[in-house]
C-alpha cells in the first residue's frame, strides 16, 4: 500500500527522532572512543618499535660474536707463527711469519674496534628501548583508565542503546530505499544529525534561516516532500499556525 505524503513525513521524523537519541548517547561519551583509539596506535607504533630495536640488537650482538670468533682465530694463528718462529732455518722464514703475525695482530685491533663498535650501538639501542619502555607503560596506563571510563559509560546506556538501535532498524524498514537514502546522505552532511527538522518560528529548525509564510503552509498541507531551500533539510511539519501568506492588498 502506498504511503501519502503525511505518513512518509511522519515515518522519517519518528526515524530522525531515533537517530536523534543514539546521537546523544554517542555525544555523552564525548571524545572517549577517539581517545582509546589513538592510545591503542600509540601503542602499537611503541611496540613495533621496540621489537625493531631489539632486532638490531640481536644482529649487533651476532656480529660481536663472529669478531669474538675471529679474534679468537687471529690470537691461535699468533700461537701458531709464533712457534714456527722458534724452528726457522733462515732470516727471510723468520720474516716471513714476522709479517703473518703483524697481520694478525692488525685483524685482532680491527674486530675489536668493530666489537667496541658494536657494543656501544648495543647499549644506545637499550637504551631507546628503556626510554620507549617507559613511553609505553604510560599510554597503557592512560588506556586503562580511559577503557575504564568509557566502559563504565557505555555499560550504564548499554540496554538503553539497544533497544533504540532496534527500534531505528524497524522503523528504517517502513521508509522507502529511495528516500531512506537521501535522508542518509542529508543527515551525513548535517554537523548536528537533523535530516528532518520543524518549522519554528516562521524559520528552519536546521539551519534557522526564514522560511516564506506560504511555503510555511504548503509544508503544513503536506502534499508533497519540501525542503529547505538553504540547507536541504527535509520539511517534516510547522509547530503551530503557520503565518498568513500576503494577500497583495494595501498595508
Amino acid at each position: 500500500m502506498e504511503l501519502t505524503i503525511a505518513q512518509k513525513l511522519d515515518a522519517l521524523l519518528k526515524l530522525q527522532s531515533l537517530d536523534s537519541q543514539l546521537d546523544e548517547l554517542i555525544k555523552i561519551r564525548g571524545g572517549l572512543p577517539e581517545e582509546v583509539r589513538d592510545l591503542e596506535d600509540d601503542i602499537a607504533g611503541f611496540e613495533t618499535r621496540i621489537g625493531k630495536f631489539q632486532a638490531e640488537i640481536k644482529t649487533l650482538e651476532e656480529e660481536i660474536e663472529r669478531n669474538r670468533v675471529a679474534k679468537k682465530d687471529a690470537e691461535k694463528l699468533i700461537t701458531k707463527y709464533k712457534d714456527q718462529q722458534m724452528n726457522v732455518r733462515n732470516n727471510r722464514e723468520f720474516d716471513a711469519i714476522s709479517k703473518e703475525i703483524e697481520l694478525q695482530s692488525l685483524e685482532i685491533e680491527l674486530v675489536e674496534k668493530r666489537a667496541n663498535e658494536a657494543q656501544f650501538r648495543v647499549r644506545g639501542k637499550e637504551e631507546e628501548i628503556k626510554t620507549t619502555s617507559a613511553a609505553l607503560n604510560e599510554r597503557k596506563e592512560d588506556l586503562k583508565a580511559k577503557k575504564q571510563e568509557l566502559d563504565q559509560i557505555t555499560s550504564e546506556s548499554q540496554e538503553e542503546e539497544k533497544e533504540i538501535i532496534k527500534q531505528r532498524d524497524e522503523q528504517a524498514t517502513t521508509i522507502e530505499p529511495r528516500l531512506l537514502n537521501s535522508y542518509k546522505k542529508i543527515r551525513g552532511n548535517a554537523l548536528n544529525g537533523l535530516a528532518v527538522v520543524m518549522v519554528k518560528r516562521g524559520a528552519c529548525g536546521g539551519c534557522f534561516n526564514v522560511v516564506p509564510p506560504q511555503r510555511q503552509a504548503d509544508i503544513k498541507d503536506k502534499k508533497k516532500i519540501i525542503v529547505c531551500e538553504h540547507c536541504g533539510r527535509i520539511f517534516a511539519d510547522v509547530e503551530g499556525v503557520p503565518e498568513p501568506a500576503p494577500t497583495g492588498r494595501g498595508r
